[in-house]
């Protein structure tokens, strides 16, 4: 073969090229590995039963324990790629579900559950439109905005609970935490549909585009006419109500309102899940499926380190180095140094 031919073999990427810059291809290859790892050595994780018309096991468990941070993960991602980060998505989770449990159990006159659920989620709504007015309007930083709502949203629950756990017998509220439908978990429903439809948007309309350019490029988007500030606030607005969404459910799951607890660490696991998943903290396209797979990441390791026994100090020490590891095989040096050796081996050949 001639130098010129093997020049121009090399310019064009390869199948190996093309899959290892697509930013999902490293997230979803460690999450295979994780299952394909589990499924033979860790005993009854693949293990499927169906009782009473629902299907139990690990691997349902993944995705109905899992719902809660991949809900997270959806309005972060948003956030995320508009060059924000939100940390008062826990706070906002113990709200809401605080809200609801208190108006279901209202005496003498308890709210219907329709009411309650959506009164939760207008004041998950407003906390992520007031979160959003600070950053786009006052300019305060993301990370400060959030991180005053982390604390005084988590504050206004205990002060509405009084400090104390709300528990409920309402099995039309329950439904959305622990019920099922055509045999799996309803919050996998949910997680599904509102991936969907956050999916169809970001792919079929302008609003992919919008949250790109203005976390690549404020200045620009603004003088390309884009209403930056609007954008700002829509991705706050979803966060919050994805993160009030997470807390109903969460609630309902273990039926209390539990305000010190719900929520609780779990911002930290969305921005990770994010991160994992291809979405870079710097801003730019939002990368929807890499965020859902990276919460299925830490679900997978989860579940996989309770079943094999391991204490939960160690199992933070596990999840962030595997987290680390995604990450770094995502970096652009790793990229550069593994395009660099596919090269020299074209080269050679």
């Amino acid at each position: 073969m001639s130098p010129s031919a093997r020049l121009d073999r090399s310019a064009s990427p390869s199948l190996w090229e093309r899959l290892r810059g697509d930013p999902v291809f490293w997230p979803l290859l460690v999450l295979g590995a994780l299952l394909l790892f589990n499924a033979l050595f860790t005993p009854n994780f693949a293990r499927l039963e169906i009782r009473d018309g629902r299907v139990f096991g690990s691997l349902v468990d993944l995705f109905q324990n899992g719902a809660r941070v991949m809900l997270l993960a959806l309005g972060m991602t948003l956030v995320i790629a508009s060059g924000g980060i939100d940390l008062s998505v826990g706070s906002t989770m113990a709200l809401a579900g605080a809200v609801a449990a208190l108006l279901i159990t209202r005496q003498p006159h308890p709210l219907p559950v329709p009411w309650a659920v959506l009164a939760a989620l207008g004041v998950a709504l407003l906390v992520g439109c007031w979160n959003g007015l600070l950053v786009a309007h006052l300019r305060l930083q993301p990370i400060v905005a959030t991180l005053v709502m982390l604390v005084a949203g988590r504050g206004l629950a205990q002060t509405l609970t009084s400090d104390q756990k709300v528990r409920f017998e309402l099995p039309a509220f329950e439904y959305l935490g622990n019920g099922s439908l055509l045999g799996l978990p309803v919050p996998v429903f949910i997680v599904a549909g509102l991936a969907l439809l956050l999916f169809f948007a970001l792919r079929k309309t302008v609003l992919g585009m919008y949250v790109a350019a203005v976390g690549l490029n404020p200045l620009a988007a603004r003088l390309c006419g884009l209403r930056v500030a609007s954008v700002r606030i829509c991705v706050y607005a979803f966060s919050g109500l994805c993160a009030g969404l997470a807390g109903l459910i969460a609630t309902a799951d273990i039926k209390e309102a539990d305000v010190a607890n719900c929520g609780l660490y779990l911002e930290l696991d969305a921005i990770l899940a994010v991160v994992i998943g291809g979405t870079r903290l710097t801003g730019g396209r939002p990368v929807l499926l890499g965020a859902l797979i990276g919460a299925a990441i830490m679900q997978t390791l989860t579940i996989m380190l309770q079943m094999r026994g391991v204490i939960t100090e160690h199992t933070l020490i596990i999840k962030a180095l595997v987290a680390l590891a995604v990450c770094c095989l995502q970096a652009p040096g790793f990229q550069r140094l593994t395009a660099r050796l596919g090269r020299r081996r074209a080269l050679g050949a």
